[in-house]
């Protein structure tokens, strides 16, 4: 089959950030692997590609560079593919009788575009509404940590947060809205370094104008001390 003339399709559809689903697209046998398996074929492949660019990896700055980036892509900014990793979220009873939103602002969300392999940095603003029960303020952010570190879009990690929130709190009543700077458009591209991008997912409640416009305030306050 030859590609050369679906290529500039496929770099359409990733520059529209066009998904199919809201699920992250992982093979049946994403798991069969051991992680240092992994580490062992990705070090070899970073090792491919930097020789093919030219690169002398005798070098002392460069030979160690193929072992740390498949340690780095396999623990770390790609930890969340793991479903070990995903963050244990125990709930507990709404024993105050709080009745309002709980706002969780400014977040620091690191991922990984999906398109181009490149970072996404930003914040994430997460609220909701309880339905009797409370999670730990602390987990909010590692659910955002954990869909954060695969390859994404932003369009598909926003509304995951807010589904595993909906399913941990067992209400509707949630609320995601993210800020991102993308580097496949800051740094390369357009290059276009000012821009940031700005999703949102409004569950239950949220979708009401007036309580979609309290949260929205409320991620807008001065909270710098």
């Amino acid at each position: 089959m030859k590609l050369d003339g679906h290529i500039e399709d496929f770099e359409s559809v990733g520059d529209n950030h066009f998904s199919a689903s809201t699920e992250t697209p992982l093979r049946k046998d994403a798991f069969k692997l051991s992680k240092e398996e992994k580490v062992d074929i990705i070090k070899d492949d970073v090792r491919h590609i930097l020789e093919t660019l030219g690169l002398d990896l005798t070098d002392d700055s460069l030979k160690g560079t193929p072992n740390r980036v498949a340690k780095m892509f396999v623990n770390e900014i790609f930890g969340g593919l793991d479903p070990e990793n995903k963050p244990s979220a125990s709930t507990f009873d709404n024993k105050y009788k709080y009745g309002e939103m709980l706002v969780e602002k400014n977040i620091t969300l690191y991922s990984t575009c999906e398109h181009h392999l490149l970072p996404i940095v930003g914040r994430a603003h997460v609220a909701y509404i309880s339905n009797g029960t409370v999670v730990g303020l602390s987990k909010m952010n590692r659910i955002v940590d954990y869909f954060a570190k695969r390859p994404q879009v932003q369009e598909r990690l926003t509304i995951q947060i807010v589904e595993e929130l909906q399913k941990v709190l067992d209400t509707k009543d949630v609320a995601c809205v993210i800020d991102a700077k993308h580097l496949c458009v800051n740094s390369r591209g357009i290059r276009d370094i000012e821009s940031s991008t700005v999703t949102s997912e409004f569950g239950g409640k949220f979708k009401d104008k007036q309580t979609r416009q309290e949260f929205l305030d409320y991620i807008t306050l001065d909270t710098n001390f």
